[in-house]
């Protein structure tokens, strides 16, 4: 039976749902659009346009100290998610597919990262690492963003476990099953069969860990030194007396950075995807 073309009632049902999709999507993403235009405002108010200039960018790029914060903070979220995704993956797995005494315990310590306020974990690592665990302060770089790092991965792997965790709920066992029936070892199953199911949660969880450390402040304004600065915690620097052009030039390129290289991971996993899909 063929479907029949929509007509002008389907169109206007169709219509407040539009208005409501155009209309959260400029609210969303208008004050990012007006930080990128005024980050080529020619003036330092930067409240009225007095033309266009790309001096501020120049500024950006040539400021040293920036940077230096902006490669600290993309090797710490390199680091962690790479770590984070390891931990979560594996705590997922555990979670899914073993029974164990005080597991209900470990599900609810899993969920304190995430509901746990930063404010609180921040102070909380700091103590930790300034009471119980003492950090090299004299270390070279990148061995003294060490105490970032590890912050990092305390709260991202939750994350991470969480959206493996629901990918795996959706595993049909059976497949599992059929790999032993023909001879697969636990190891292969786990390589052939569950990891392939996972891969599209272990993706959205290391985009969303890679996120939550690159633009992280609360925990990282707490456990980061004079040598440890990182590209939040210098935008707050650069901001507690005026929102300048360098601020927003700043800001646009890590916004710009952040959507790149989240482009291409989605298609990294979209090519998975069909290759897993194409026919053998």
């Amino acid at each position: 039976m063929s479907r029949s073309r929509p007509g002008p009632l389907d169109y206007l049902a169709r219509w407040p749902l539009r208005a409501w999709m155009v209309a959260t999507t400029v609210f969303l993403y208008s004050p990012l659009l007006t930080l990128m235009v005024f980050s080529f405002n020619n003036s330092r108010r930067n409240i009225v346009w007095r033309g266009f200039t790309l001096d501020y960018y120049a500024q950006v790029l040539g400021d040293d100290s920036l940077i230096q914060a902006f490669i600290n903070s993309l090797t710490i979220a390199l680091i962690s998610t790479l770590f984070s995704v390891l931990l979560g993956a594996a705590t997922a797995l555990l979670l899914w597919r073993f029974r164990f005494p005080f597991k209900a315990g470990l599900e609810g310590g899993l969920a304190l990262p995430i509901v746990v306020p930063e404010i609180c974990m921040g102070v909380a690592l700091l103590v930790f690492f300034t009471k119980v665990l003492p950090w090299p302060t004299n270390m070279v770089w990148p061995f003294n963003l060490g105490v970032i790092i590890i912050a990092h991965i305390s709260f991202s792997f939750s994350f991470v476990a969480s959206v493996v965790r629901a990918r795996l709920a959706s595993f049909n066992r059976e497949q599992e099953e059929a790999a032993r029936d023909l001879g697969a070892s636990e190891w292969r199953t786990l390589i052939d069969v569950i990891l392939p199911h996972m891969r599209p949660g272990l993706v959205a969880g290391g985009l969303l860990a890679f996120t939550l450390s690159l633009d992280d402040f609360v925990i990282t304004f707490f456990t980061s030194g004079p040598d440890t600065t990182t590209f939040p915690v210098k935008v707050y620097s650069m901001i507690r007396f005026s929102v300048t052009p360098e601020v927003n030039a700043a800001s646009t390129l890590l916004i710009v950075i952040t959507v790149a290289l989240t482009a291409i991971a989605l298609r990294l996993q979209g090519s998975d995807g069909a290759a897993a899909t194409a026919p053998h």
